[in-house]
């Protein structure tokens, strides 16, 4: 299988790595001193045990170099996706899947099924309608991410934890080319299960970031002192509480309780969320799809949510804050 891996980050190295490791023909989507430590020494990904593997890939940061692929990961950020698109077509023949792999509300979200909402495109994710215009919807299949990783060097990357990508069609269908993406998946070394409802697994997800991370970055607070702390782990309840409404609007179930998954982030201890590293490194928030997603869809279905607007607001701000600044905010000791 020809994969192209577009953002060959922390996860989009992940992947790259370890289906590279397994014989697939790979091809990354890289910049910078990331991209060019790739170009000579290949994509090096440490594992826990200490063992280090150099996967072979080939690497470009132009998507127009590259030939026609059976699969494209896109591992950029939600926020990414729009500028990424626009080039992506000329990677595909008429059977090219495309994996999405982002946290958040997808901006695919209403395709494929039955709803009231069907086909309407949330701007929080995709202002303008970029994304759906040069990304049809037949090519995309929809994932869950759960495994951690960081690049600690440039082309080089450590896996944390985790190794479950769970896959669905958009439709919920069970077809050949999603079969074939999981038995990759598996090749290489993942958990890829197939789910007939990847909706509500996605909310099970981001049940959790919509809350810690926006709190976290507000707060410089680890996961443990967030739900170990009165006051912010009722906050973090509330919060859930307003999403969990506006999701069952949607139809979605929740398969766990609140207080089980507060205290399983309480569980992973003192862990700085994604969001909170980002402030820290000056980096752009994912708080649009994370959180403005679900904002956008309490307003589509007429669903109070004063504490999430709250939060969101403030997110926002401090957003605009660092870009304007162009800085970052890190809590040092004296």
């Amino acid at each position: 299988m020809k994969i192209c891996v577009v953002g060959a980050g922390a996860i989009g190295g992940l992947l790259a790595a370890k289906l590279a490791a397994s014989e697939q023909d790979v091809t990354v989507i890289a910049r910078g001193a990331h991209l060019e430590a790739i170009k000579e020494s290949g994509l090096q990904l440490d594992r826990d045990g200490g063992e280090t593997i150099t996967a072979k890939v080939a690497a470009t940061d132009n998507i127009l170099d590259i030939a026609k692929q059976d699969l494209i990961i896109l591992a950029v950020k939600a926020h990414q996706v729009a500028a990424t698109v626009e080039n992506l077509p000329s990677a595909f023949h008429d059977n090219t899947v495309v994996m999405t792999a982002q946290n958040g509300i997808p901006w695919w979200y209403f395709d494929g099924i039955g709803s009231p909402y069907a086909g309407r495109t949330l701007q929080s994710v995709d202002p303008k309608d970029k994304i759906r215009t040069f990304l049809p919807i037949e090519h995309v299949i929809g994932s869950v991410v759960y495994p951690a990783a960081e690049i600690t060097a440039p082309g080089r990357v450590k896996h944390l934890e985790g190794n479950r990508f769970s896959l669905g069609e958009i439709d919920g269908s069970d077809t050949p080319r999603i079969a074939a993406i999981s038995e990759a998946l598996r090749e290489a070394g993942f958990k890829a299960p197939v789910l007939t409802d990847i909706r509500s697994e996605i909310w099970t997800k981001l049940w959790g970031n919509l809350t810690f991370n926006p709190i976290s970055a507000l707060t410089h607070a680890t996961l443990v002192d967030i739900c170990q702390h009165p006051q912010t782990r009722a906050l973090a309840a509330d919060m859930m509480a307003e999403a969990q409404a506006v999701a069952e609007k949607l139809g979605v179930r929740f398969k766990v309780s609140l207080e089980r998954r507060i205290a399983g982030a309480e569980a992973v201890g003192a862990h700085k969320t994604s969001m909170l590293q980002d402030v820290e490194a000056g980096r752009f928030l994912e708080i649009d799809a994370l959180l403005g997603s679900v904002v956008e869809l309490a307003r589509l279905t007429e669903t109070p949510t004063p504490r999430l607007d709250a939060i969101f607001a403030c997110t926002k701000l401090l957003q605009q804050s660092l870009g304007n600044a162009g800085g970052r905010l890190r809590i040092e000791p004296n």
